[in-house]
């Protein structure tokens, strides 16, 4: 319970720092670029920042979409891999009470960060940019985490961060970058509109990305000695 506690704790901090960034600099990927530095960069801190403080604990996932791909190539049971999704929603939506809570008693400030496609994107657009970038972000989490893979899990926290930032540099202009289910569900539930109705990409994109990611690690990951 201590590992589903942690990830609830890890993902909570994520939403709530992440998108509270987001809201609170009003990110705008074309009228508003440094806004859209700075969300990008908060993404990333915050994963940096769980990371050494949950990571000894659960590994830090706060994720579905790596949490799937650490099942798919054997490093969790499914038991946990459940426990480990359930945690991670709960502690979103928790994240994101805290956030609606906020930007309700402040004047100017509106929503939760949910992500939605952004203006001239299209549903298949929006699909596949949520693919593509959550296979390259699942893929360097199960990289810079692999016992195999040298001692780049020594630095592995800084990796995944600094690469969420890359990620959410490129996709913010098409999706507002998801790549986390779970970041995805809570902030939607309580912004609703469009957001809510385009839920279903933020969550079948990043979990078939972590999927497919799964895959690519199977194939290229070095041999255990």
């Amino acid at each position: 319970m201590k590992k589903y506690l942690a990830e609830a704790v890890g993902t909570m901090v994520l939403v709530l720092m992440g998108c509270g960034v987001a809201v609170s600099l009003g990110c705008d990927p074309v009228n508003n670029i440094p806004a859209v530095v700075g969300t990008a960069f908060a993404f990333g801190l915050a994963v940096v920042a769980m990371a050494y403080t949950i990571g000894g604990i659960s590994g830090c996932h706060i994720n579905p979409a790596i949490t799937l791909g650490c099942w798919l190539t054997g490093r969790m049971s499914g038991k946990d891999a459940a426990g480990y999704m359930c945690g991670q929603v709960v502690g979103a939506f928790v994240g994101s009470a805290l956030l609606a809570l906020l930007t309700a008693n402040v004047a100017g400030l509106e929503g939760t960060g949910a992500n939605d496609l952004q203006a001239g994107v299209t549903m298949l657009g929006g699909l596949l940019a949520e693919i593509i970038f959550t296979c390259v972000f699942v893929l360097v989490v199960l990289g810079a985490t692999s016992k195999t893979n040298g001692a780049t899990n020594n630095f592995a926290g800084l990796a995944i961060g600094l690469s969420l930032v890359l990620v959410h540099l490129v996709c913010i202009r098409y999706t507002g970058t998801s790549v986390n289910p779970a970041r995805s569900i809570a902030p939607a539930v309580f912004q609703g509109g469009t957001a809510l109705a385009n839920l279903w990409i933020f969550i079948v994109g990043p979990l078939v990305g972590g999927a497919i990611a799964a895959g690519l690690w199977k194939m290229i990951h070095p041999d255990r000695k």
